[in-house]
């Protein structure tokens, strides 16, 4: 028997009220941490979820206490019906945010604002033109740098993303938490992490430890404020005395933020996954199809929840090809 009241507790006590839905496993980028540089074999059209599924599912999620959602994908905006699918989840009593690389985010700025969008994340890697050619494979720096300062302009809470490594643009932090100088924007650094063909290893990882020596070498102790993170938050959050924007550390690696995780993940093809480290994944859209209900499959998946990186308590373990190779790359989970 399903337990109605609390499908989305895990065995930890963890209550999950965010859902991230991967909306397409195909983006306009292919950048080298989140795609395999031979690509991906993608899933056929019929194996995604339409907008009708998409909307079938977030709503069960929402009726069981979900009270985020987060489109991701791929570029989420290369989907051709994302403004019905906009529209659809806008009549759901949630938050609703997208994250994209924003590269043609600027055609869609009306239709974001009808449908309540508020929170816009973006990934950004690096703030040199040349360097941002190298590792999303694609010459779209000026198109993504003005349309932040677009998204800026017209209202929107916006959050930069940059996967940081070693070697490549761990020297542009501080060049980074100037950006957020003039602008009302968070910059939040996050721990490159190991996933399916993007040749992971923990000699390439700048660590949260790492990030704030670069800080404390480069700003005075006074000038360095230490926000209060909000509840479940993943990052750790601070802000530059007088800058109008703020930046964090993701370090999902060497202090996973675990304990509070409140986070499911539904990808492009239908497939819950209770934790972005962990292999395993539960089939909603099958189950959906067949005209099953999908709560007991939700339960299930929730439950298998590991305590702590699907199970790789320690950095010995994150370490180890065999227990984080089979899971996806980084583009077929959602962002």
């Amino acid at each position: 028997m399903t337990n109605e009241k609390n499908i989305l507790q895990d065995s930890h006590g963890r209550d999950h009220g965010y859902l991230r839905i991967s909306l397409i496993e195909r983006c306009n980028l292919r950048c080298t941490y989140c795609m395999p540089e031979e690509g991906v074999k993608l899933s056929p059209k019929s194996h995604l979820m339409t907008y009708e599924e998409i909307y079938e599912i977030a709503k069960t999620f929402v009726n069981h206490g979900v009270t985020k959602i987060r489109l991701t994908g791929g570029e989420p905006l290369i989907r051709k019906d994302i403004p019905v699918i906009l529209e659809k989840l806008a009549t759901l009593p949630v938050e609703l945010s997208i994250t994209s690389n924003a590269v043609i985010i600027d055609k869609f700025i009306d239709i974001l604002k009808a449908n309540g969008v508020k929170k816009i994340n973006v990934s950004l890697d690096s703030l040199d033109a040349a360097k941002f050619k190298h590792i999303t494979r694609r010459h779209e720096f000026e198109k993504v740098y003005n349309n932040i300062l677009l998204l800026v302009k017209e209202g929107f809470i916006v959050k930069v993303n940059a996967v940081l490594m070693k070697g490549f643009n761990d020297n542009e932090i501080i060049d980074f938490i100037h950006f957020t100088k003039d602008l009302p924007i968070s910059v939040r650094f996050i721990e490159f992490m190991p996933f399916d063909g993007n040749k992971w290893d923990m000699s390439k990882m700048v660590t949260y430890a790492e990030v704030m020596n670069y800080v404390n070498t480069s700003f005075s102790k006074d000038q360095i404020v230490r926000l209060q993170d909000a509840p479940n938050d993943t990052s750790k959050n601070y802000k530059i005395e007088g800058y109008k924007g703020c930046f964090a550390i993701i370090s999902s690696v060497t202090n996973p933020f675990c304990d509070s995780c409140n986070r499911l993940r539904l990808t492009a093809n239908g497939q819950l996954k209770n934790c972005l480290f962990s292999s395993t994944e539960s089939d909603l859209l099958t189950t959906l199809r067949a005209g099953n209900t999908i709560e007991p499959v939700i339960q299930k998946a929730v439950q298998a929840k590991f305590k702590i990186r699907g199970g790789m308590d320690t950095l010995d373990k994150l370490q180890q090809p065999k227990l984080h190779n089979n899971n996806r790359s980084m583009i077929t989970i959602g962002g």
